[in-house]
């Protein structure tokens, strides 16, 4: 039986994802289903340049803003609930648009998920302790020592991912990386994926950072991590660690200058983007044949319609 389709837009942060999927649900009748790890916490909409209600409006979207902050998004979470939003697009005969940054979503749907164990709480509990107690880079020395290719693939400073490894690890006396590198359980999504990358030059991407922060200030972001802050929740949270909530929490705090909180923050998104960028380059997203790629930043719908739907939508009728 042939395949129901579904497009995946991706590319890095600030590239015009969101414009790009927004002018292509229009054009085709399609619902935009978020697949970056950011913009699904509710308490984040500012800082993660989630799309505005004025946006919402001009296309069905799904799964932006519906975690709280207070717990983490798996990827078996997210997988879980873009395939329901999948089966009711299609219900609704509209094509599923799968757009974000977070290249571990995208792999989890058309790959799928290697079979992980569960943590028992005393290993969880460990791992925080010891990221309390001593920080994120001793905790990637410990596991340097102990597991060293999960290790490798992380960078000192990743606190989250740091302590999920060292959870694994302990619980289970196998890496991380290990576990990832079996073969999947859950298998592919039964889809027939089209994809479109975004891949803009770099200092295209760092001018658009820099010019995004500043709208993201004017917007409110302040206000945002003022109120994220007042809920208490673990600092440890992927929420609390998103790209500007620890720069501005030191503003509040008095330890940083907005400006150096700002040059913190757009530099750590810029070396964000190049680890995205070199992601999607190395993991196809689906079959070369059936991939566009974009070596601009989309500005906006507008420029989608007039300089990009030929190419696109020829895509979309490739195997159909």
């Amino acid at each position: 039986m042939e395949q129901p389709e579904a497009v995946l837009i991706a590319g890095p942060t600030a590239s015009g994802k969101s414009a790009l999927a927004l002018g292509l649900a229009r054009r085709l009748g399609g619902v935009v289903i978020n697949a970056d790890s950011m913009q699904v916490y509710r308490e984040l909409r500012v800082l993660t340049a989630r799309p505005s209600p004025e946006e919402e409006a001009r296309a069905p979207h799904a799964l932006y803003g519906v975690h709280p902050a207070a717990s983490a998004a798996s990827v078996a979470w997210w997988r879980e609930a873009a395939l329901a939003e999948m089966e009711r697009a299609r219900a609704a005969g509209l094509l599923p648009i799968l757009c974000g940054g977070t290249g571990l979503y995208f792999r989890s749907l058309t790959v799928g998920l290697s079979e992980m164990p569960a943590i028992p709480d005393w290993a969880r509990e460990e791992a925080r302790n010891l990221l309390a107690e001593e920080g994120p880079a001793a905790l990637h020395a410990r596991l340097l020592a102990a597991d060293p290719d999960s290790a490798a693939r992380l960078r000192p400073s990743d606190s989250q991912r740091l302590a999920r490894a060292w959870e694994v690890w302990r619980a289970t006396g196998r890496g991380i990386a290990a576990w990832q590198a079996q073969a999947p359980a859950t298998g592919p999504a039964p889809y027939a994926f089209r994809a479109v990358l975004i891949d803009p030059p770099r200092d295209m991407l760092r001018a658009a950072i820099s010019n995004r922060w500043a709208a993201m200030l004017r917007a409110g972001a302040m206000e945002e991590v003022r109120a994220l802050r007042a809920l208490g929740l673990d600092p440890a949270l992927p929420a609390m660690r998103a790209h500007g909530v620890p720069e501005l929490s030191a503003v509040l705090d008095g330890r940083l200058s907005l400006e150096e909180a700002g040059r913190r923050a757009t530099l750590a998104i810029g070396q964000y983007t190049k680890r995205q960028a070199t992601w999607f380059r190395h993991q196809p997203l689906a079959d070369p044949s059936l991939t566009h790629i974009i070596n601009a930043r989309i500005e906006g719908e507008k420029q989608f319609s007039e300089s990009h739907a030929a190419e696109i939508l020829s895509l979309m009728k490739m195997g159909g």
